[in-house]
């Protein structure tokens, strides 16, 4: 039995020891594989092994905590300084960012950061709900206790992230608790393509969506774990649910961008270049 608070109540979820264990599209106790390119199967970034990967690592999160703004410039020589690498290792990040649609090169013009329309919205959810909604589907009744632990620790913290004003923690963890579903489900291809999709979704919630508003709302998180304990029709509508109330927080109005600034603090250091 898990014991959760959440919005001063107290809530109670069954776990069974074990279920679903000889399903062959579960992998009950599969831990987070790490990556650095969302085309690999896995949740979350390892510590990156080459200069190009720890460019690539940097402008992804960034992406994707909004500290990139839509159609924000990407120039090689200043991120070729910003990381102490060449600007061919800066190069061949950017090629495969490009590759996995997280940013765009421009003929005779360098790379930047997409800028989403309101028709884009209508196909990354339309894709989110075919993969998400299977997985929500599939998992239900069939987790296991850790998977379950895990799934409400990352709730409970986007939750006090999102408390204590830490919005790009808040999103990242956001994003942790989707792909540890699509992990749990055990197929890679829904894996990858769901870590494709997130920035796009991430990238439209920075441009059309209102100021102060979560990207995901914890609480649905938690609900999510709850119906998850239900059947897969349950689960389905849930997740279904959320999605819904994502793409119907965006605006029509694009909002004002804004001023660049330095986000990749974070990963600079004073080693030589890898």
């Amino acid at each position: 039995m898990l014991t959760i608070m959440t919005d001063d109540k107290k809530k109670d979820i069954p776990i069974a020891s074990q279920v679903g264990a000889d399903d062959p599209h579960l992998k009950p106790d599969q831990t987070a594989q790490a990556h650095v390119n969302p085309g690999m199967a896995g949740g979350g970034f390892a510590a990156p092994v080459t200069g190009a990967d720890r460019v690539y690592e940097a402008i992804y999160q960034a992406v994707l905590e909004h500290r990139l703004s839509p159609g924000e410039r990407l120039r090689e020589e200043e991120l070729a300084q910003q990381f102490n690498v060449s600007r061919t290792l800066v190069r061949q990040a950017l090629q495969r960012l490009a590759q996995d649609q997280v940013i765009e090169l421009l003929h005779n013009r360098g790379a930047r950061v997409p800028v989403p329309s309101m028709e884009d919205a209508t196909t990354v959810f339309e894709a989110r709900r075919v993969v998400e909604c299977e997985v929500a589907k599939r998992l239900a009744g069939r987790l296991t206790e850790s998977q379950l632990q895990e799934l409400l620790h990352l709730a409970e913290s986007e939750a006090e992230a999102d408390r204590l004003g830490h919005r790009a923690q808040a999103i990242r963890l956001s994003g942790e608790f989707h792909q540890a579903l699509a992990r749990m489900h055990g197929n890679p291809v829904f894996t990858r393509w769901l870590t494709g999709l997130l920035p796009t979704t991430s990238l439209l919630m920075a441009r059309f969506k209102l100021e102060g508003g979560q990207v995901c709302v914890a609480h649905r998180h938690i609900d999510l774990v709850f119906a998850l304990q239900k059947s897969a029709s349950v689960a389905g509508a849930e997740m279904r649910k959320h999605l819904h109330e994502l793409e119907q927080s965006l605006t029509t109005v694009p909002l004002p961008r804004r001023q660049l600034r330095d986000v990749f603090q974070a990963y600079r250091d004073d080693t030589t270049e890898l």
